[in-house]
């Protein structure tokens, strides 16, 4: 993660969006270990605040939604990574997304033209090209986002676009599925699964996914970042391989070195139960404990072609799946999380 060093002398301060969060923490901490003074801005304290701290991070507690705030915190960076998001909360309002997201990254975007020779990594997903009729996806593939957060997104970066064309450098990656040690997400409750010995799937289990070791990540953000011709593009970012998620569980059963068995049921009952679930939920805060968008997990496929990352910044992805597994297993298993 710490292997890539920046092409330019000259650049010293980095202000990172969401930089205490899971990937943002990772990225400060690789950020800081190349020498750059990292300020980091996120709306809530992050488990690794204490490590990040001793290595100089400077980090404040806020929203990008506060464009004084913002301002203040970027100025006189030369490097801009732009993390934060409203993030597939179900009932959290599609204001709150807008503000956060779209609002969040002009606040972003103005700062950065109020410096000079400012770059903005921009954080987007892989998201907005939704179910992936023809896998692999290329970043010319059809931008069909599936839900509020994932249009946000795309919104964001038609807004970055603009920035663009008025002068100002950004590049923008979208990320496919993130894991790594200090996941809280996802390929927590795969792994939380797994460790129970059993696994049910609806349907056959075959739609594919992407994984991302959070390192590649990063090394992929911060080459975005450098590389001369970024300025304008989009890149999406993943692993070397996608597999079907059969094949995922099966894997992370084997890198924690554990016997699972496999059980599979009909998708359409269980998403027409979501559904009723969901609409039961929508006048409280509290998260459905079952909801339509995770369940698109069994059916939606997530595969993508990142032959332009590796041509145009030099991406390669160095850990490979089975190893990031093992990696992220045994990190669970150090805090006594499986």
């Amino acid at each position: 993660m710490n292997g890539f060093h920046f092409q330019k002398a000259g650049v010293v301060k980095v202000f990172v969006t969401g930089g205490t969060g899971f990937t943002g923490s990772a990225l400060s901490r690789a950020l800081a270990h190349q020498g750059r003074k990292v300020v980091a801005l996120d709306n809530k304290p992050g488990i690794f605040d204490d490590e990040l701290r001793e290595l100089g991070v400077d980090i404040h507690i806020g929203s990008v939604t506060d464009e004084a705030l913002v301002n203040r915190l970027a100025d006189g960076c030369q490097r801009i990574y732009h993390l934060a998001a409203a993030f597939r909360l179900v009932n959290l309002g599609k204001k709150a997304y807008w503000n956060i997201n779209v609002g969040g990254t002009k606040n972003v975007l103005d700062a950065a033209k109020r410096g000079s020779g400012v770059r903005v990594v921009n954080c987007s997903t892989c998201g907005v090209h939704g179910n992936v009729e023809n896998p692999p996806a290329a970043e010319d593939a059809p931008i069909e986002p599936a839900d509020y957060y994932q249009y946000t997104k795309w919104e964001g970066e038609k807004l970055a676009m603009q920035y663009v064309d008025q002068g100002l450098w950004v590049t923008t990656v979208r990320p496919a599925a993130i894991y790594g040690p200090g996941d809280p997400e996802r390929f927590y409750l795969i792994f939380r699964r797994v460790a129970r010995g059993s696994f049910t799937f609806l349907g056959n289990g075959s739609a594919l996914y992407h994984p991302l070791y959070i390192d590649n990540l990063v090394d992929a953000m911060i080459q975005a970042g450098e590389a001369e011709g970024a300025n304008g593009q989009s890149y999406l970012i993943a692993d070397e391989e996608f597999v079907p998620i059969r094949d995922l569980v099966a894997r992370t059963a084997k890198a924690l070195n554990l016997p699972i068995k496999m059980r599979f049921l009909p998708f359409w009952p269980a998403y027409a139960v979501a559904a009723v679930v969901e609409t039961a939920y929508a006048p409280f805060p509290a998260e459905p404990p079952i909801f339509r968008r995770r369940l698109d997990w069994f059916r939606q496929n997530r595969a993508f072609d990142i032959r332009k990352a590796k041509k145009e910044i030099g991406y390669v992805p160095k850990v490979g799946l089975d190893e990031g597994l093992r990696r992220t297993g045994a990190w669970y298993r150090s805090r006594n999380m499986i």
